[in-house]
């Protein structure tokens, strides 16, 4: 009897299991139990927020990528009209660049005339300056011929006359005057 009483009212060692492997029945059904409870609490209330989240984060998504296909299309079609201006630009360019060739050679011709026009008149002014200079040193020419005409026949009547030849002059001179009277 005191055998069995000690096995009754023995108690056993906690740290022994009666398998290697898994764990005391009253542990895996207060586990499982634990479990079950967490398991739906998480499937009641964290199941809902997860769901939540995941379509917030897919309508963000969803936002964001609707708005980088608006910016694409946006800046497509400015692109579009950037093209088109571009166009627009070139054939301005071409019209400014033709305008300004018509201006320079409207600017060239009236230049030339002008110059032309300067040139004759500057030409006509040279004549009547080459003419005026011909009838002054013409005129200065024969003053100078005269004098030095006047200076050789006075010299050369003062060298050709002698004496007897210069009394023989005053002499017919006086008898001419006197024949006239």
């Amino acid at each position: 009897m005191n055998l069995v009483v000690t096995s009754l009212f023995a108690v056993e060692d906690p740290s022994q299991t009666h398998h290697w492997l898994l764990p005391e029945t009253a542990e895996i059904v207060y586990g499982g139990i634990a479990s079950c409870i967490i398991f739906f609490g998480l499937y009641k209330f964290g199941w809902p927020m997860i769901v939540k989240s995941m379509n917030a984060r897919t309508a963000r998504i969803q936002k964001e990528l609707d708005g980088a296909a608006d910016a694409r299309s946006k800046s497509e079609t400015d692109a579009a009209g950037i093209r088109t201006a571009l166009g627009d630009i070139e054939s301005e360019r071409r019209k400014i660049l033709a305008e300004a060739d018509a201006q320079a050679t409207a600017i060239i011709s009236d230049g030339r005339a002008r110059l032309l026009k300067e040139v004759a008149d500057l030409e006509v002014k040279a004549v009547a300056d080459l003419a005026a200079a011909r009838g002054r040193s013409g005129e200065e020419l024969r003053g100078e011929i005269a004098r030095l005409s006047s200076a050789a026949i006075s010299s050369a009547v003062a060298a050709s006359l002698n004496d007897r030849a210069q009394q023989e002059l005053i002499e017919s001179f006086i008898k001419s005057v006197g024949a006239a009277k």
